[in-house]
């Protein structure tokens, strides 16, 4: 048992806590948090470990949306517009695959760890990942993905994502929850992501999807026409949409599923995607390089559909550092006031972020999984209300990270 007290505690709950002079008790589990003198005294077996001044103790950040298979990516595929880098991703995706090693994917794995993340939802296409994400001490979401729209093809797609989610389950452990990722409705067929879909309601598990990620997708969906369509007819002559947008989203009925981008989803959509109780990941820096517009966070808000924060993969970003991500975020919206951004973030990168992944994290609160990470600031504002800016403002790496109660 051990009793961590530093000059500030964020929960990340719903309330959005913060306790000065606090401090957190735990084991594998949050036994109490609150004031760190009255902790101490009260658990006296405990060991207790006094941070530095400066401090603050948070939840583990939870990377909600990533991919691991593209971190040989740096400068060979096209970014500024989402066709341009999808064809580049076509062209190059062998090359790149080649390249990404166990090694490499695992290098990424620890850098996430050092900067204070402690899950990850992790979208596979094609398995290169699972052994390092069976290994990584992160709790990893494995979003195992059905992709492919060819009618002829689908006995072939179907069977190959079944080899990989029933390898993916046998590995099934406290750590490691393998989940169903259905790649996007211009890219999966319906009939494919229905038969994905009812595996997810029979194991009981975790989908997600990419959604109106771009214009192209829009008008492929509406109107079988544009890039996209000249794109997907380079395959298949006889392409079109196997389903429109609110068909592909009623698919997902009584499935609990994380939608990713939705950058240019309809009001109607969104309102589908609240009455399901499901949740949106938003990728900032994806969005700018890909060209595909920022999201609309109050039009989200006002639909009651939640928010959380993903860094998206490295063929579409260039770190995977949430802190990077969160500060990307801040200096995108610009029609909110900075601090409630910055609460936003710290929320959808800890406690929305553990809702929308099923996982028992994401807050300092007696119960949850003691995933906490220790913060050591340059100033502590002056005005304590804005504590979670200049958080997020000053912080590029975690002093310490605690997994499960165990330091990392």
């Amino acid at each position: 048992m051990k009793v961590l007290l530093s000059d500030f505690v964020l929960t990340c709950n719903d309330r959005f806590d913060i306790i000065q002079n606090g401090g957190v008790c735990f084991d594998e589990k949050i036994l109490e948090v609150g004031k760190g003198e009255e902790l101490a005294a009260k658990y006296k077996n405990a060991e207790v470990i006094k941070l530095p001044e400066n401090s603050v103790l948070m939840p583990g950040l939870i990377n909600s949306h990533v991919h691991l298979e593209f971190c040989a990516n740096s400068a060979t595929l096209k970014f500024g517009d989402f066709m341009l880098w999808l064809k580049s991703v076509i062209h190059h995706r062998e090359e790149l695959q080649q390249k990404c090693s166990e090694e490499l994917i695992e290098l990424s794995l620890e850098n996430m760890l050092k900067e204070g993340v402690t899950a990850i939802g992790a979208v596979s296409s094609f398995g290169l990942d699972f052994k390092p994400c069976v290994k990584t001490p992160l709790h990893v979401v494995y979003f195992v993905e059905a992709i492919g729209s060819n009618p002829s093809a689908l006995d072939t797609l179907f069977d190959d994502f079944k080899g990989r989610f029933y390898e993916a389950k046998r590995a099934k452990s406290g750590s490691f929850s393998p989940s169903i990722s259905v790649h996007s409705p211009y890219s999966t067929h319906a009939v494919l992501a229905r038969h994905v879909l009812n595996i997810a309601r029979d194991e009981d598990v975790r989908v997600t999807a990419h959604f109106m990620e771009s214009l192209h997708e829009r008008k492929w969906l509406d109107e079988a026409s544009g890039a996209m369509g000249e794109f997907m007819r380079d395959f298949n002559p006889h392409a079109k949409p196997t389903a429109s947008a609110k068909e592909f989203l009623e698919l997902f009925d009584g499935v609990k599923t994380l939608f990713v981008h939705a950058v240019h989803a309809a009001d109607s959509e969104l309102e589908i995607i609240a009455k399901q109780n499901n949740a949106i990941a938003h990728c900032p820096r994806s969005n700018r390089l890909l060209g595909t517009g920022a999201l609309d966070i109050k039009k989200v808000q006002k639909a009651g559909v939640p928010l959380v924060l993903g860094t998206d993969g490295l063929s579409s970003n260039i770190s995977l550092n949430m802190w990077h991500e969160m500060r990307a975020a801040l200096f995108t919206h610009q029609t909110f006031e900075l601090n409630d951004l910055a609460v936003l973030l710290l929320k959808s990168s800890t406690n929305e972020g553990a809702k929308a992944l099923g996982l028992n994290k994401g807050g300092l609160e007696k119960g949850f999984d003691a995933d906490i990470i220790a913060l050591s600031l340059k100033e502590i504002p002056q005005d304590i209300s804005e504590l979670p800016l200049h958080i997020i403002l000053q912080t590029t790496a975690a002093r310490n990270v605690y997994i499960g109660g165990r330091l990392q």
